[in-house]
């Protein structure tokens, strides 16, 4: 029976640090990487906003800045000359 890989010692954020311990044989991480499905058409692209930057998202906003644009139309017929 095949030695079963720890699951800690195959996260990619910690994985380098195993092998150079020796805790994690290079092989056996090498096969597990080969062996993973390759699932990139299950990607989708993701927007990020930072502080203090603008971020119009293509289907939230929509309606939420339509209602905004009647408030502000409003407004102007109620101010004074």
């Amino acid at each position: 029976m095949a030695d079963t890989l720890d699951p800690k010692h195959l996260d990619k954020r910690t994985a380098e640090r195993y092998l150079r311990s020796g805790q994690l044989d290079e092989k056996a991480y090498e096969r597990h990487i080969k062996g993973l499905p390759d699932v990139a058409e299950k990607a989708v692209p993701v927007e990020t906003a930072m502080d203090g930057d603008e971020f119009e998202s293509d289907e939230d906003d929509i309606d939420e800045g339509d209602d905004e644009a009647e408030a502000d139309e409003g407004s102007e017929d109620t101010e004074a000359p």
